[in-house]
């Protein structure tokens, strides 16, 4: 089974595919790690990266290239990343999406990297913003679409093990033998 956790920063998805990993015995890819990954390779800090990429298209098309390998050649994972769901399409057996208002979103990501909330949330913003425009830009995905996701959870609506108990839930009442169908992703896969 392949499941993927998408959503923006803070809206709970390392938390959240990591406890799915874990609860199942799947394997846990992050997007994250990955893209620590290349910029380690590539003798660079994540930050020094993140910047980059917003110059050279290459480093986020090495990334999700990275990311649908493992999508198409993997079973029993949870591929977590902004695109997870967009990247694994047709091979993800469930995606979900997890979000949260921004101020939320703000707060924990301040509380996480211990800076100031109205920092974490402007950064967020401008962060966000660079990121919808080059998925738009490279791929044709309008990140506000969620029509792609078969769950989509607001995380700030209910607690942490609330969210994570609908989750499983999901996992442990799919069966295939009643799916009428997943919804089409329609993305160019060429990176």
């Amino acid at each position: 089974m392949l499941l993927t956790v998408s959503g923006p920063p803070g809206g709970g998805k390392t938390t959240n595919a990591e406890l799915l990993a874990e609860t199942f015995g799947f394997e846990h890819v992050s997007g994250g790690d990955i893209f620590r990954q290349l910029a380690d390779e590539r003798g660079y800090t994540p930050l020094e990266f993140n910047k980059l990429a917003e110059e050279n298209d290459q480093i986020d098309r090495d990334l999700d290239r990275r990311l649908r390998e493992i999508a198409v050649e993997r079973d029993d994972l949870v591929l977590e990343s902004r695109l997870a769901g967009w990247l694994a399409g047709e091979q993800a057996d469930l995606k979900f999406w997890l979000d949260a208002p921004l101020a939320v979103r703000g707060e924990r990501i301040a509380d996480r990297e211990d800076k100031a909330p109205e920092r974490a949330m402007e950064e967020t913003r401008a962060r966000e913003a660079s990121e919808v425009h080059r998925y738009r830009e490279y791929y044709g995905i309008e990140f506000d679409d969620l029509s792609i996701y078969d769950l989509s959870v607001n995380t700030a609506r209910w607690s942490p093990e609330a969210v994570f108990d609908t989750l499983v839930t999901a996992v442990e009442e799919y069966d295939t033998t009643a799916d009428e169908g997943k919804t089409p992703v329609d993305i160019d896969y060429e990176f």
